[in-house]
């Protein structure tokens, strides 16, 4: 997997297919290896750019807590280092916010937008609170916390083959990392201002059965984005790209292909 260092960050990503170039942030607390069903099944037709956000997989994490906007730049970066000028741009969870924040960061980089399982809106005190508590749980008790968490919130059969695919990917994430990211996702703030401002083509996706970002966060992302559409996967909760591949692979197939 290559490396780009940012200020003094090293930062894997994985670039692979050809064809159109799209780039996906993966969720929290995952890596780029999420989206191996997706590069498996489409690689032929689009080159996936798929980093391993700072904390997470093999890239560095550096100081204070990972907000989206660091991100963001991390990804304009390798952009920049690939001789990328624009991309499809998106992401799973977090790794919308991500996306939403590259958009802030520089529209005209972002030839398109994915939001999968994502919401624009920033937390409320409450949820602030649940992720400064999840940040200490991860330092005190390392992955595991966050597994036993959120695995029965983001696939609809934890002890399932893709339900233990998707445990594997959260244990080798880092407290360190861990508690950095939702610190950062604590940060963010409200995207429903540049998302009513994006004109260009827009897929929103959200799992039948997310019961984090369920299905009416979904239609207030798609209401914001003037043309966007919005696809449901059944089957699916907080996670359908690895839930569901095929059909996520179709969905995002379809939307890649009239671009």
């Amino acid at each position: 997997m290559p490396t780009l260092t940012v200020d003094g960050v090293p930062l894997h990503y994985r670039d692979e297919g050809r064809g159109l170039p799209v780039l996906l942030f993966h969720a929290f607390p995952l890596n780029g290896d999420a989206y191996a069903k997706q590069v498996k099944a489409l690689s032929g037709r689009y080159r996936f750019i798929l980093p391993d956000i700072r904390g997470f997989g093999r890239s560095g994490l550096g100081e204070g807590p990972t907000d989206m906007s660091r991100i963001a730049r991390d990804a304009l970066a390798l952009l920049d280092a690939l001789n990328v000028e624009s991309a499809v741009v998106g992401g799973v969870s977090m790794g919308g916010y991500a996306s939403m924040a590259l958009l802030r960061e520089d529209a005209g980089r972002v030839r398109g937008l994915v939001l999968v399982d994502t919401q624009a809106t920033a937390d409320d005190d409450a949820a602030r609170g649940r992720r400064e508590t999840s940040a200490q749980e991860a330092l005190r008790e390392g992955p595991e916390s966050v597994v036993r968490a959120l695995l029965p919130k983001v696939v609809v059969a934890p002890d399932s083959e893709v339900g233990r695919e998707v445990a594997a990917l959260m244990r080798t994430a880092t407290p360190e990392g861990i508690a950095a990211a939702q610190r950062g996702m604590a940060l963010r703030p409200d995207s429903k201002d540049i998302l009513a401002r994006y004109a260009g083509p827009a897929l929103v996706v959200v799992g039948e059965k997310d019961p984090v970002t369920p299905l009416e966060k979904a239609k207030q992302l798609a209401d914001l984005i003037t043309g966007a559409r919005l696809e449901v996967i059944p089957d699916a909760a907080h996670l359908p790209n690895q839930e569901q591949p095929e059909k996520f692979n179709a969905v995002l197939d379809g939307f890649l292909a009239n671009l």
